[in-house]
């Protein structure tokens, strides 16, 4: 942590947040500048111009399907100028859990840079109220994809791997990444479960020098901790055998394990067993009993990792979570400057000089004309129009944000919700947020039983017979009676509160809703197709509405449900 100097990194960030839009100008003239010779450029008739007025004039704002075409020519080998001035040689891979399927975005060592700049000042403020020692370590559940090729011979992973994997990125990030607990071979390991269980090992091996608990999203931190409930007593024989459990069989993941379990060590294995063993009854507060100078969890922890909340602090306890930046696989957007905010509060400041944004008023129904970032008014919610260095111009990134404030001159951001739909029949209209709050009130009512929702999606279902109806997945963690579960149905259908859809439910245009139970470790199921698929565990999330093109996901979800519900909330 000597290297890292957090004080003139915030210095530098306070600078530009004080003069937003005078980097917003000069950042887009660094981009224009140097991709001017873009084909895409070129064809709308810029000629050289910098400006965000001229850029406005001649650019059209976009979507990932305007610039598609663009993108699959790179991807099939094209070395020309197409939307970089240089060639793009490297891909990344969305998630797809957003929008079905997953987008190939180009990738560049400019890209790196913005990285580094936003990973550096958010640990910059997260470390000045979180300060971690000389010799704090932090236990990382991350997970990085091999690496494969396009059509065209172009390197192609998720985003995280390529950053991961970036030769710049290890340098100038050294000082912050040395302080993950686990090996590289854990991290690159090609089997999501035996990394896990090892990522878990390394924890308790270090147990004491363990200051932070991270992972790209707050999901995978909760998986880690429903995984320790069930292997803990395996983790504590190896521990005090010094012998590596033989579930590890990929030979280099197993190698530097061994390494680090040098000789048997039963005190420690005493320790923990016998924490373990007072808590096995709800597990609460589990994080800091068994690491007891941890003094933050971080992670993506708004929008679809809401749901997650409730259960990470209840191994959490007092133990404070901090969600990480604001950003998607297309690019960084805004740091989360105030570490101490909880999640449900926190905000994110744009970084004036990692990009070029726009912002589309969401009050408007007409195609209003976009703003620019200092320009934009608290208390309004807008879309995220983006420019980067990625070749990616006036691209709409699908969110909608509130603005809350500001931090000099630069806009505080909430998520609010992604912007398409993902339930729609007939004229309802239902986002993942009308979703997710559906869930959170029909599962109050699972509250006396004891129960939760460990996860949950939907589907649209049609039937040439009847009308096309939504249908909600949920995995529980236990059993429950028949009448709480059919109330639970009929609350979920009652709490679509958007007109479209009551007005069809009413006169049937849209059939009742239907509540499918599905077995434990369901949702567990979708992850390892995702990863089995070539995707990362570290950038899984759950889609949670299922389409035609989720197949896959569909048959898990559909073999896999033992009950299901109808709706009678309308009758």
């Amino acid at each position: 942590m000597q290297e890292f100097n957090g004080l003139k990194v915030i210095e530098e960030f306070e600078a530009i947040t004080k003069d937003a839009e005078t980097f917003q100008r000069e950042t887009l003239k660094k981009i224009l500048t140097e991709n001017g010779s873009a084909e895409y450029l070129q064809s709308l008739g810029l000629n050289g111009r910098t400006d965000p007025e001229s850029y406005k004039a001649c650019v059209p704002i976009v979507t990932y399907k305007d610039l598609e075409p663009y993108i699959q020519r790179i991807a099939g080998g094209d070395t020309s100028p197409i939307l970089t001035g240089k060639p793009i040689k490297t891909m990344s891979v969305s998630s797809g859990t957003t929008e079905g399927k997953p987008k190939l975005v180009p990738f560049s060592d400019k890209f790196i840079e913005t990285v580094i700049q936003i990973h550096k000042t958010s640990f910059a403020f997260r470390n000045r109220e979180f300060p971690v020692g000389i010799n704090g370590k932090s236990l990382e559940f991350t997970y990085k994809s091999k690496k494969s090729k396009t059509k065209g011979g172009l390197d192609v992973a998720t985003v995280t791997t390529n950053i991961a994997t970036s030769s710049q990125y290890k340098i100038s990030m050294k000082p912050i990444q040395s302080l993950c607990c686990s090996p590289k071979e854990v991290i690159f390991g090609p089997d999501f479960s035996q990394s896990l269980y090892c990522h878990l090992l390394c924890g308790l091996i270090f147990r004491d020098e363990i200051q932070f608990i991270s992972s790209t999203f707050a999901h995978n931190i909760v998986l880690a901790f429903q995984t320790f409930e069930q292997v803990w007593e395996e983790l504590c024989y190896d521990i005090r055998t010094g012998v590596l459990s033989s579930r590890i069989t990929v030979l280099d993941v197993r190698s530097a394990m061994t390494k680090l379990m040098i000789r048997p060590n039963p005190e420690l294995a005493d320790l923990i067993y016998k924490k373990c063993k007072g808590l096995s009854k709800s597990w609460y507060g589990l994080i800091p009993e068994v690491f007891p100078n941890v003094k933050y969890i971080y992670g993506v922890m708004t929008g679809s990792m809401e749901h997650y909340l409730k259960k990470l602090k209840h191994y959490a306890g007092e133990v404070p979570l901090v969600s990480s930046n604001y950003g998607a696989s297309e690019g960084w957007i805004g740091a989360n400057i105030k570490p101490k905010l909880p999640p449900e509060l926190v905000t994110y400041v744009v970084f004036p000089r990692i990009g070029y944004f726009e912002f589309l008023p969401v009050s408007d129904k007409t195609e209003s004309k976009a703003v620019c970032l200092t320009q934009v008014k608290v208390g309004e919610e807008y879309e995220v129009v983006v420019t980067n260095v990625l070749g990616l111009y006036r691209y709409r990134i699908g969110d909608v944000v509130k603005v809350m404030g500001f931090h000099n001159s630069s806009p505080e951001l909430k998520f609010v919700r992604r912007r398409n739909l993902i339930l729609n029949i007939n004229i309802d209209k239902n986002t993942e947020k009308d979703l997710q709050l559906a869930v959170e009130e029909a599962a109050k009512l699972l509250v006396e039983e004891r129960l939760e929702v460990v996860d949950y999606t939907s589907l649209v279902e049609w039937s040439s017979a009847e009308a096309g109806h939504y249908v909600i997945f949920w995995e529980l963690n236990g059993e429950g009676s028949e009448e709480v579960l059919g109330e639970c149905c009929n609350r979920l259908d009652k709490y679509f509160a958007d007109i479209g859809y009551v007005i069809s439910r009413k006169v049937n245009t849209i059939g009742a809703l239907e509540l499918r139970i599905v077995r434990g470790g369901t949702f567990k199921k979708i992850l390892e197709h995702f990863v089995a698929s070539g995707g990362s565990a570290s950038q899984f999330k759950t889609p949670r509405c299922v389409g035609p093109e989720n197949n896959k996901v569909l048959q898990i979800l559909n073999s896999n449900a033992v009950k299901s519900y109808f709706s009678t909330a309308y009758q």
